[in-house]
């Protein structure tokens, strides 16, 4: 729902999201970093008009996202990474999802069509430390898609009330 101007809106939090993979979601993702798409500019001068340079859009580049996850028993991520290491690329379409303050709500949701996992980085490793084991899986994807119509469902939000 679209807030009328002149009602303050505070921003979503960052740590309120959601990963769907193969249907279900992966709820132990700590970090989501990369998401978004770059639109080349073509430069040309029109013909006649020497002085003044233009730009057209040309290819679309969506950049790799990288998801940051607590190590545990689960191998699903992993296991499609070593599956395209073999040579069997399996593409698969993911979402992420950006909930409400309360957690309950999708606010925004974004499709990534035709992924597969092309980077791993494992959790380091130290004997001498007591921090979580992190492992890193960088995903490729054909195309981003953006899917807000699960926010529209979410109830709207009251304005806020001016203190005197």
């Amino acid at each position: 729902m679209t807030t009328p101007p002149g009602i303050p809106q505070d921003p979503y939090r960052a740590y309120n999201f959601k990963f769907e993979f193969q249907g279900t979601v992966q709820a132990h993702f700590v970090k989501i970093e990369g998401l978004g798409l770059k639109l080349e500019r073509i430069l040309y001068r029109a013909g006649g008009e020497h002085a003044q340079v233009r730009s057209i859009p040309g290819r679309v580049e969506y950049t790799p996202v990288t998801l940051r996850y607590g190590l545990t028993d689960s191998t699903a991520m992993v296991d499609w990474l070593f599956e395209a290491a073999e040579g069997r690329v399996r593409r698969e379409n993911v979402s992420i999802a950006m909930l409400d303050d309360s957690g309950s709500f999708e606010v925004r949701r974004w499709n990534l069509v035709g992924a597969w996992p092309c980077e791993l980085q494992t959790a380091a490793l130290d004997a001498l430390g007591n921090e979580l084991a992190i492992e890193t899986l960088t995903l490729a994807y054909d195309r981003l898609e953006l899917d807000d119509a699960s926010a529209a469902a979410a109830p709207a939000t009251a304005p806020a009330t001016p203190v005197a």
